[in-house]
């Protein structure tokens, strides 16, 4: 089995995103290539990093146009740098 393994601080996120069909108010329908990123995904690896504020298996947020995307067995990631991992996304309860 292969896996994907981060080093020198990186951290590996699944982008891989739900094919749905997405339509306009006026019924057109957009194309995957039409659409704009949502810069989240999941942490699915992360190398070594002393004191890390995010975990595998958080969810979170991270600056647009930053890592290298590739793809690896069927499944899109993208290999970021850990210092642009922006934010953590948690579910929290109303008041």
């Amino acid at each position: 089995m292969r896996e994907l393994q981060p080093v020198n601080q990186n951290v590996l996120i699944d982008i891989t995103e739900e094919k749905k069909e997405v339509k306009t108010a006026s019924g057109i329908i957009l194309p995957d290539s039409a659409k704009e990123k949502d810069p989240s995904g999941k942490v699915v690896a992360m190398s070594n990093i002393e004191n890390a504020e995010v975990q595998v298996g958080d969810l979170v947020l991270y600056k647009k146009f930053s890592g290298t995307e590739t793809e690896f067995e069927g499944k899109k990631y993208l290999l970021l740098p850990y210092a642009d991992v922006l934010a953590k996304i948690v579910e929290t309860e109303s008041i």
